[in-house]
């Protein structure tokens, strides 16, 4: 079990916290508006109405004891970062923060953000990226510039090594997992050159984003 610390319980916090939770990891809740706290006591395993603007707060509340923060106040630049500054200086060893724009981003990380999240952007690229191929399932953007595409073994792929494949040189992407007869199926993490594809797989590729997207027109 990991403890979470959740700053900002709007629909983007609110889900993160209830969903932490439910995969049975140490929740603390906090927001400044009390109906907000009051709508997910039941579902964390603490939830308190505080400013997190103040380090004092922070600081009693014992946030540096925690694994991990998510301050989700990404519409709140100034307070986004005031919070994310208070957290890293009072040592917690890892903030996540929702952002809403690339320079309240790269305010984010100057200040010592360890990871910055666009939910509503990675949420769009993934409705798109499924919508313009029917075999694409998954898609992650790791950074600015790598990507994780999971998509149906394309026909042409049906029966043929990774050898015989050289998606590699192909494509310049790495298979790094294959799910056989599809999600749900056993997963074969690094398959090795050996490895046949066979109809109903799904294959995991890990690349470039520019690489990533040629897969799609792969049939």
């Amino acid at each position: 079990m990991k403890t979470f610390v959740v700053i900002g319980l709007g629909r983007f916090g609110t889900a993160v916290a209830a969903e932490l939770s439910a995969l049975g990891h140490e929740v603390l809740a906090i927001d400044a508006r009390e109906e907000n706290v009051q709508s997910i006591a039941d579902q964390v395993t603490h939830a308190v109405t505080a400013d997190a603007r103040d380090p004092a707060v922070l600081r009693a509340l014992g946030v540096r004891n925690y694994d991990c923060a998510i301050v989700g106040l990404g519409s709140d630049v100034g307070s986004s970062a005031l919070i994310t500054l208070n957290l890293k200086e009072l040592g917690m060893k890892r903030v996540i923060c929702k952002a809403r724009s690339h320079v309240h981003r790269k305010v984010l990380e100057k200040i010592g953000a360890d990871r910055v999240v666009f939910p509503e952007h990675e949420m769009g690229t993934k409705l798109a990226q499924g919508l313009s191929s029917s075999n694409v399932l998954n898609f992650i953007e790791v950074s600015d510039d790598y990507s994780i595409l999971e998509l149906a073994v394309p026909k042409s792929w049906r029966g043929k090594t990774i050898r015989e494949l050289d998606v590699r040189n192909a494509f310049h992407v790495n298979l790094i997992a294959v799910c056989r007869s599809g999600q749900g199926g056993p997963l074969n993490v690094a398959p090795g050159a050996d490895y046949r594809l066979e109809q109903g797989d799904n294959v995991v590729a890990l690349g470039r984003s520019e690489d990533i997207n040629l897969l799609h027109e792969v049939d």
